[in-house]
């Protein structure tokens, strides 16, 4: 999954916001690095998208009932 640079961009900049107001001189150097950073660590992550992660849970939920099924069908059956 690719990052979500609006995330990264909003952690960068409330992360810049914290600084003590001696580093605010460096703040534009700081976001870059800080962006350097977050960018490279969510990439190594293995995450999903929301999206993906709501088509999963479905199919989990599919897969779910139809074993329920198969057990009582089996449980009938027996």
């Amino acid at each position: 999954m690719r990052p979500d640079f609006q995330t990264i961009d909003e952690i960068t900049r409330r992360l810049a916001a914290a600084l003590p107001d001696e580093l605010k001189a460096a703040r534009s150097e700081l976001e870059s690095q800080f962006r350097v950073i977050l960018e490279a660590t969510f990439n190594r992550l293995d995450l999903v998208t929301r999206e993906e992660f709501e088509i999963q849970k479905k199919v989990l939920a599919r897969t779910r009932e139809k074993l329920d099924s198969l057990e009582q069908s089996l449980a009938r059956n027996n």
